[in-house]
């Protein structure tokens, strides 16, 4: 069994505990938030990140992200500066992956996922509860899944997006990176441009997300490089 850290202390984070099965033994919570700080949540303490340093050995789960926040999650990710071979992949003991499923570094798929044949999850990706994704499907880098979310056969979601709860995705649309598809949408045709905040059934434009980074952009690795 192998320790685990997890970061920060969130809503992804505590719901990860319930994910661990046998392959982990949580040791506690990294976050930089100094209210946060010394405190014990659900039995585990919550420490700054020299705990990275402290416990060398320990695998670490970085699971940041919001609705609000989810934009910055490769940013805080990477500001970890830890060696890839740290990262831990946490898998639902009643999730179901495809042996032919390819699946990243530090993905969290929760109680009840399906992933299907052929599909890839990337690097860095959370999906919540009840979520499927079928063949041949592909999700981008730090993008994450709400609860009950489907998406089709051959549709690619982008990198760094956020896809809410409850929503729909027609087979082999494509959605743009750092797109945020609200609660319950439809998606029946491509997103094109990145960056915009689509909602509503069929699934429409709204708004540009705000704060939005360019699309294309290098992606660094875990410890820093590119």
């Amino acid at each position: 069994m192998q320790d685990l850290l997890l970061f920060p202390c969130n809503g992804n984070a505590r719901e990860a505990l319930d994910c661990l099965g046998a392959d982990f033994r949580a040791i506690g919570f990294v976050d930089d938030d100094p209210a946060k700080l010394g405190t014990i949540v659900l039995g585990l303490p919550v420490s700054d990140r020299r705990a990275l340093s402290q416990f060398p050995n320990a695998k670490v789960l970085a699971v940041p992200g919001s609705p609000t926040s989810f934009p910055r999650r490769s940013d805080l990710i990477m500001g970890l500066v830890i060696p890839r071979e740290r990262l831990a992949t946490v898998v639902h003991p009643k999730a179901v992956v495809s042996r032919n499923a390819t699946i990243g570094l530090n993905v969290l798929l929760m109680a009840g996922v399906i992933i299907a044949a052929n599909a890839v999850i990337e690097d860095h990706v959370v999906i919540l509860p009840n979520s499927v994704v079928h063949h041949d499907s592909h999700i981008g880098a730090y993008t994450m899944l709400g609860s009950g979310v489907l998406v089709a056969g051959s549709v690619h979601i982008g990198e760094r997006c956020y896809i809410g709860s409850g929503s729909r995705f027609r087979d082999t649309v494509t959605v743009a990176p750092e797109t945020l598809v609200g609660l319950g949408a439809i998606v029946l045709r491509p997103i094109e441009d990145p960056g915009g905040v689509w909602i509503g059934s069929p699934a429409r434009f709204m708004r540009p997300r705000q704060n939005s980074s360019r699309a294309g952009t290098t992606t660094r690795s875990i410890d820093g490089t590119s």
